[in-house]
């Protein structure tokens, strides 16, 4: 079967590959969002082997919160990310070109003193998370984390239910500062394709001028993670976020197994993310709850945050679809 013309330049681009799209693995951040970031050095060094035999580019190995605002007591140490428990992780002398990320969220991080300068620190890439009314302090963030001599990433949280003179305002804002990167974030999972096709190209027309591209990370609440994922890409974005087997916070994120079949990149592995999941994943699904369910499917279409779903799947009362969905609605 030949193709010629338009058509013809369509098949093409499924056959070949974009070299810089870049994932970022945050099995370990967004999946610590179900069990307070307590995970065990073995799991952790399992994603990490993981993250590297596959070729992943990013790793969020958790958050860099401060033990003066939040307490290592209810958290584990992923929320906190020190850096002796990093190197016990990556070693001093880490191998391959994956970078270390982690993420700092406005108002839980004191950035000043937590975040040391680049040359003492295994980490390598700072996503600094905050919501619209952070912004200045976000940016404060962002040229704090320059400064010291690290890649920063700017993940604007809940974009579904910001008003678009607030996104027009954040995106001027943003375009002035360092951060090589900005990610379009369905906090709620409750964005279509339509919708994700519309920010992306909006975040793309202030963005790629100044040099900086666009990522995406999606939540699974109406099975669309995938989906929506794929429709960044094709307007544009260059950046992901996947977790393997979807790990994490509710319904769970883009499966990186699922992205990285996608993208025909010859850099990226499969077989060591199946291996991961066969040895790791499948048995913790025996223990932690995450992945698609009706509780989270309602919260996505009424865009709103989780939580409620959450509680409700941590009770006796997990199966009563039609009583949650009634109170959700009142």
């Amino acid at each position: 079967m030949k193709f010629s013309g338009d058509e013809g330049k369509r098949i093409d681009k499924w056959v070949s590959y974009r070299p810089e799209i870049k994932i970022l693995d945050c099995t370990v951040r967004d999946g610590g969002l179900i069990n307070d970031c307590k995970w065990d050095d073995a799991f952790v060094k399992a994603i990490y082997k993981t993250c590297l035999a596959a070729g992943v580019n990013y790793m969020e190995m958790g958050y860099k919160a401060s033990t003066k605002i939040l307490s290592p007591t209810t958290y584990g140490k992923w929320k906190f990310c020190s850096e002796d428990d990093l190197r016990r992780i990556v070693g001093d002398d880490k191998s391959g070109d994956m970078k270390i990320s982690v993420m700092a969220d406005v108002g839980r991080t004191d950035y000043h003193t937590d975040i040391l300068p680049k040359k003492d620190s295994v980490i390598e890439t700072v996503r600094v998370a905050a919501y619209i009314h952070q912004i200045p302090a976000a940016i404060d963030m962002i040229n704090d984390a320059h400064q010291k001599g690290y890649e920063t990433v700017m993940q604007l949280m809940s974009v579904s239910v910001v008003q678009e003179h607030e996104l027009d305002a954040f995106l001027q804002e943003i375009s002035q500062t360092p951060v090589s990167a900005v990610y379009l974030v369905d906090s709620f999972g409750a964005l279509y394709s339509e919708q994700v096709r519309y920010l992306t190209t909006k975040y793309l027309s202030v963005l790629k001028e100044c040099g900086k591209e666009v990522g995406i990370h999606a939540h699974n609440n109406q099975q669309l993670a995938y989906a929506n994922t794929i429709e960044a890409i094709i307007a544009g974005a260059n950046r992901m976020d996947a977790t393997i087997s979807g790990l994490g916070r509710g319904a769970g994120n883009c499966p990186l197994e699922l992205i990285v079949g996608f993208l025909h990149n010859p850099r990226f592995k499969l077989r060591p993310i199946l291996e991961c999941i066969e040895e790791v994943m499948l048995p913790l699904k025996e223990k932690l709850d995450w992945g698609f369910s009706i509780p989270y499917m309602i919260t996505g279409q009424m865009n709103m945050h989780p939580r409620t779903a959450m509680d409700l799947r941590a009770s006796p009362n997990k199966d009563k679809y039609v009583q949650f969905y009634d109170r959700t609605i009142e």
